[in-house]
């Protein structure tokens, strides 16, 4: 195993130009996820494969459906005591309109320092940032403490039913010793007010409910009176649950959250103060609010809605998709809320839902990655945070896998990369992505 002592371990130039290479050419393998199995990943799943063959790892390629590919392979660590460790990313990305973009989407070109397209933050670049690493450690004969099991899945962005739940399900033996993962969205630098750069590091992610109302009511002509006319009642029911406005519930992930940015800002705070008002102490975080606004309560977004065929027919049934949320530990609260909410003549159910994660912010993996930051960073801010949406960590749950979100990023002031995820003109800094390949390499060698 190689001195985890020295920064630069077996990271050298190659593995550095490789990140970006990498990154570059992903982006250039359309991996288009446009939902309902409209996808192809395995050219990039044999993308990834072939250069871990080259390393002297051996890749399984697996797929529930043809072309739905996804990739596993484990590196064996030097102490078969220690319990393993995953390291996963997607390698499907969300649609890209070319005509919105200043570069073409799919082009991975490198300009002016910049890796742009679909993919560059969300999440090729960490794929990218993996295979690097890896790479690196062959070269230099590098073992890592801990087996660590490399899985790139088909899927992420739509029900992961082809990627992650397929192999949850099917081929847990895979992830065999398996305690705890990192994935996507964290450990990039948030710029939260002149001279603070906060890392966040999820350690959480709010459950994930998309539910599909459904109003039936009376069909008839559009000029009669029809007191059971179905979109009215799911337009009200729509109505209300737009509007509600839900109870705060601060999980630990949350609260460490807040301590410890309120501490940044010198900002005494007493969570548990009689009294206390989140919203108030959210006001005066400035930018850093935004990290945890979204995940101090449960929430509901009205997104789709379909009902009719003619301007003139009342028809018989109307529909909408609620983009539902929740914290951990609020389902009940979730489930409870939705049925007073949409009243009578509407039912509702789930269209697709995931359990609600948290991770302990106190543990030796968390201290581990935030010293590997700091290492790079010594000007760093390490905070714990909670995902307001979701990733494949929660299908890796059902095995027992701790899952935190750590793809490190240094970026520039003015740099948006929240705003980039699913967003026109993504891109990655080429400085952002040598940084990121240092801080993996650092902390996966002495996790």
């Amino acid at each position: 195993m190689a001195d985890v002592t020295n920064p630069s371990g077996p990271v050298d130039g190659r593995a550095l130009d490789e990140s970006v290479t990498f990154t570059s050419e992903l982006i250039r393998i359309d991996t288009t996820n446009r939902g309902d199995g409209d996808c192809r990943e395995r050219p990039a799943a044999e993308y990834v494969a072939e250069r871990l063959a080259d390393a002297g790892v051996e890749p399984a390629l697996l797929e529930r459906t043809p072309g739905r590919t996804n990739v596993v392979a484990r590196i064996p660590g030097s102490d078969p005591s220690a319990d393993a460790l995953l390291v996963h990313g997607h390698l499907d990305v969300v649609p890209a309109e070319a005509g919105d973009w200043t570069v073409h989407p799919f082009s991975g070109e490198v300009r002016d320092g910049v890796v742009w397209g679909r993919g560059a933050v969300d999440m090729k670049n960490m794929d990218a940032m993996v295979l690097a690493v890896v790479r690196a450690w062959a070269r230099a004969g590098v073992r890592p403490r801990r087996d660590i099991v490399i899985a790139y899945t088909a899927d992420e962005e739509a029900s992961a039913n082809d990627g992650s739940g397929f192999l949850a399900d099917v081929h847990p033996e895979l992830f065999e010793g398996c305690t705890e993962g990192i994935s996507e969205s964290g450990a990039f630098t948030f710029h939260a007010g002149p001279g603070m750069s906060l890392y966040p590091i999820a350690a959480g992610e709010r459950g994930t409910g998309w539910l599909k109302l459904t109003a039936e009511g009376k069909a008839g002509h559009g000029s009669k009176v029809n007191r059971a006319n179905a979109v009215s009642a799911l337009a009200a029911a729509v109505a209300r649950i737009g509007a509600h406005e839900w109870p705060v519930r601060l999980t630990p992930t949350v609260r460490a959250a807040l301590t410890e940015i309120a501490a940044l800002h010198n900002i005494p705070v007493d969570l548990d103060a009689p009294g206390f008002d989140v919203d108030e102490l959210l006001g005066k975080l400035g930018p850093a609010a935004a990290l945890v606004e979204p995940t101090v309560r449960n929430s509901s977004n009205p997104t789709m809605l379909e009902a009719g065929y003619k301007v003139n027919v009342i028809p018989g049934r109307a529909t909408a998709r609620i983009d539902g949320r929740m914290v951990p530990g609020g389902e009940d609260e979730f489930r409870e809320t939705l049925d007073r909410l949409t009243g009578p003549g509407v039912t509702w159910e789930y269209d697709h839902r995931e359990v609600a994660l948290q991770a302990p912010v106190g543990s030796p993996t968390y201290a581990k990655m935030r010293a590997a930051v700091e290492l790079f960073d010594p000007g760093a801010h390490v905070v714990p945070y909670c995902m307001s949406g979701g990733t494949d960590a929660k299908q890796f749950s059902r095995l027992g896998i701790t899952g935190y979100g750590f793809s490190p990023l240094k970026l520039p002031v003015g740099f948006d990369y929240q705003a980039l995820f699913h967003g026109v003109d993504e891109r990655v800094p080429v400085d952002a992505l040598h940084f990121g390949v240092r801080v993996l390499d650092h902390f996966l060698r002495s996790a």
